[in-house]
């Protein structure tokens, strides 16, 4: 399920996009665990309006830096290739759905 994105990928995944979603984890982390069964539910039913792609911390260092990732999970939502928005730490799947129908 995990796709490893290289920069050039994520660049043109947010230009060529109306909406996305990147996921900022690592696999040793636990708030991050809790809340993959959400992101892969959520990838699964809204493909058709959003994007969302899970982003390793650890295997994309230089990526997380150049989105200022300090602290996993942090969410970035994108909105015609720009931030939109952006939320660290654990969310409910309720309120992730109300951060995404806003961007919609």
């Amino acid at each position: 399920m995990e796709t490893q994105l290289e920069q050039i990928d994520v660049k043109n995944i947010i230009e060529n996009n109306t909406t996305v979603l990147l996921d900022f984890y690592a696999d040793w982390c636990g708030p991050c665990q809790t809340l993959m069964p959400t992101i892969n539910k959520l990838t699964d039913e809204l493909k058709d309006d959003v994007i969302i792609k899970k982003v390793n911390v650890d295997n994309n260092q230089e990526l997380a830096a150049k989105f200022s990732i300090r602290n996993i999970p942090t969410l970035i939502f994108f909105k015609d290739g720009k931030p939109a928005d952006r939320h660290t730490g654990l969310i409910t799947e309720r309120n992730l759905r109300q951060k995404i129908d806003r961007l919609s």
